[in-house]
């Protein structure tokens, strides 16, 4: 405990922009799990209940049930089902786009997280350079003091291992969030290829349909 008062009393200015991230992190963990809770749903109770509701052409249902899941998966099946009730021939487009709006807003502030898991260990290693420097000048003016060349690689090394910290969590916490975003990409593409589906069949109707006239 003493050596980090010492540490925290000599070398605050290193520190400070560790401690700053550290905050960074945390603001941005909180603020991403609460979006993620908010807007967490079951994917796999409301793709039948879509199927059903565009199997039987009732689009005005699928659109309420897109409004009753919420979210961004509610959203998003918004928005399909308007693309899909005015321009069935450009669906895959239009939605791709729809999903990459969807996907900024779940992977926003995430590269605070990235940058801070790569920048937080240099310089923590900056902070321990600069202390073993000073270490060493206070070294050749007062001689050789065993107790003080203890006393500051240890003050030293508390840089590092507060780099080091905040940058595991910061990794730990953007890849975490990576795989959920993964995750709501793969429910965007379930999305999209169930209305693809419904597309595509539709579209073999229209050509079979001139074939079946003129015979």
């Amino acid at each position: 405990m003493e050596l980090l008062l010492h540490s925290i009393k000599l070398d605050w200015p290193v520190l400070l922009p560790i401690l700053v991230c550290s905050i960074l992190v945390v603001a941005v963990v909180i603020n991403r799990f609460s979006f993620y809770k908010r807007n967490k749903r079951d994917v796999v109770l409301f793709i039948p209940k879509l199927q059903k509701e565009l199997a039987k052409g009732n689009l005005q249902g699928a659109q309420n049930l897109a409004i009753q899941c919420g979210g961004v998966i509610g959203e998003v099946t918004e928005e399909a089902v308007r693309i899909f009730s005015e321009q069935r021939n450009g669906f895959s487009r239009s939605f791709d786009i729809a999903a990459a709006l969807a996907t900024r807003k779940l992977e926003s502030h995430l590269t605070i997280l990235g940058t801070i898991g790569g920048v937080a260990p240099f310089l923590g290693l900056f902070g321990t350079v600069v202390r073993i420097l000073y270490t060493f000048q206070d070294l050749a003016v007062q001689g050789n003091q065993s107790a003080a060349v203890a006393m500051g690689i240890g003050s030293a090394l508390i840089a590092t291992a507060f780099g080091l910290g905040v940058a595991i969590v910061a990794v730990i916490f953007y890849n975490s969030f990576q795989s959920i975003v993964k995750r709501y990409e793969d429910d965007f593409q379930l999305i999209k290829l169930l209305f693809l589906s419904f597309v595509d069949s539709d579209e073999e109707a229209t050509v079979e349909s001139p074939t079946s006239n003129a015979i």
